[in-house]
């Protein structure tokens, strides 16, 4: 299966050059003119790198680059290989972008065959890191185990405790994201694929569930904590078994 690339920028005839360009050495190309169109593409489809430009309008490369760090989106996208384009050539500007974890940086104007080195390099980089790490089977955390197989979780002394697919589905968003804020809309992409409405509860009564089934303090949560304005977090090192 050819490998996916999202190009986000701005600039139509940019695009097109690199979607015609790219889409002719192979590759299965998506473009998207900015970080809601972004959002919208990788939900329909997985991309295996993002070529992401530093000067857009409203949202700016360097916070979708965050965003997509932090796994937003999809919650999937923490390891997702990230190009960085720009008109600016400046160090700082090259620096910040890695510092936000972009994988490699390239100033515009550039030389597509330079581009797609670039890119080759990166996705055999990322091919060569995840066959090194071999897929997790389970997640651990304060005592307890996240059967990802069986789809169950598991207490200290063993016994299973039944939860449901929602359950499941966010508990193992937080357990692939510790100590990282997961907002309110990136819980309800995971349980129903779309963003939470002002008046929708689903995310906090999964969360108070969940709570209920880990023993957690509704009052005051020592493992899944609120993030007040923000969302919230699974507050304890996992481990992953493979």
């Amino acid at each position: 299966m050819n490998k996916r690339i999202l190009i986000v920028d701005d600039d139509p005839e940019l695009r097109e050059l690199l979607r015609g360009y790219l889409g002719d050495n192979g590759y299965a190309v998506d473009a998207a003119e900015d970080g809601a169109a972004m959002r919208r593409m990788m939900a329909a489809a997985a991309p295996d790198l993002v070529i992401l430009d530093l000067m857009l309008p409203g949202e700016d490369g360097l916070a979708l680059c965050r965003e997509l760090r932090a796994g937003s989106a999809t919650l999937a996208t923490s390891m997702l290989p990230i190009l960085m384009l720009t008109a600016r050539g400046e160090d700082t500007d090259r620096i910040v972008g890695l510092e936000m974890g972009a994988d490699d940086y390239l100033p515009k104007p550039f030389n597509p065959r330079e581009l797609l080195a670039r890119i080759r390099s990166i996705l055999r980089r990322a091919s060569e890191s995840a066959a090194r790490e071999a897929p997790a089977r389970a997640l651990s955390f304060a005592g307890w185990t996240l059967d990802l197989a069986a789809r169950h979780l598991v207490g200290a002394d063993g016994v299973v405790v039944a939860i449901s697919n929602g359950e499941f589905k966010l508990l193992r968003a937080f357990a692939e994201n510790p100590f990282h804020v997961l907002t309110r809309d990136q819980l309800m992409d995971v349980l129903a694929g779309r963003e939470a409405g002002p008046f929708d509860r689903s995310v906090d009564v999964m969360v108070h569930r969940l709570r209920r089934r880990l023993g957690d303090d509704a009052r005051e949560p020592a493992l899944i904590k609120t993030v007040r304005s923000e969302g919230y977090l699974l507050a304890a090192d996992v481990e992953r078994k493979s």
